[in-house]
């Protein structure tokens, strides 16, 4: 818990050492997931999954023109299928993105937006059957690449890939007699992202 307010007061510290003349918005961001979860090896239905993502947005617009950031603060829910089971992976995100943005007209603009995200898993973080277990990581890494559209100053589309750094979570199976274990596998959740944001 200790790290998870480390790095909010760095956050919150890199916010306000911007400069004077930069723009600060303040909004809402939700979204949509599509999961995949992949196996170091082929142990269990690793099929797409459905999830959502929401919480609270700001966004920096320096004065260098096309540049920014932006973070946010999600609450995150990505569902896969392991070992027959389905599992929910709950989190609050903390990704912060650099971005570039283009203006086409006075009312849209597209950008292009890349950077790190934080995980903290919210939820269960154990999976127990009768002859499988499945752990999750307290905390995880991944890194954000995403394009968008803005309209009317207030209004963003998104689309993001979200890649996992290092493992999500592990897979362990073990025979009848839960005294000799067949296999173990590491486990990463990338997912696809659809995101709608509104800046006040």
């Amino acid at each position: 818990m200790k790290k998870v307010f480390t790095r909010l007061f760095l956050a919150v510290a890199m916010l306000a050492a911007v400069p004077a003349q930069a723009q600060l918005s303040f909004g809402l961001k939700g979204g949509w997931n599509v999961t995949n979860m992949s196996f170091d090896s082929s142990v269990a239905d690793d099929s797409n999954r459905n999830g959502f993502f929401v919480g609270p947005t700001v966004k920096v617009t320096l004065p260098i023109v096309g540049l920014g950031v932006d973070a946010s603060a999600l609450y995150d829910q990505r569902d896969a299928k392991i070992g027959g089971e389905k599992v929910s992976q709950r989190s609050i995100n903390i990704p912060i993105n650099l971005r570039y943005s283009i203006g086409l007209s006075s009312m849209a603009g597209v950008y292009l937006a890349a950077g790190p995200q934080f995980g903290f898993n919210v939820g269960q973080k154990n999976y127990i059957e009768e002859e499988s277990n499945f752990e999750m990581k307290k905390s995880n890494f991944s890194i954000n690449l995403g394009a968008g559209l803005t309209l009317l100053s207030h209004f963003e589309l998104g689309f993001t890939y979200n890649i996992a750094c290092g493992k999500t979570g592990e897979f362990t199976a073990w025979d009848a007699a839960k005294n000799v274990v067949e296999s173990t596998s590491d486990a990463k959740a990338n997912a696809w992202q659809v995101s709608a944001a509104y800046y006040f």
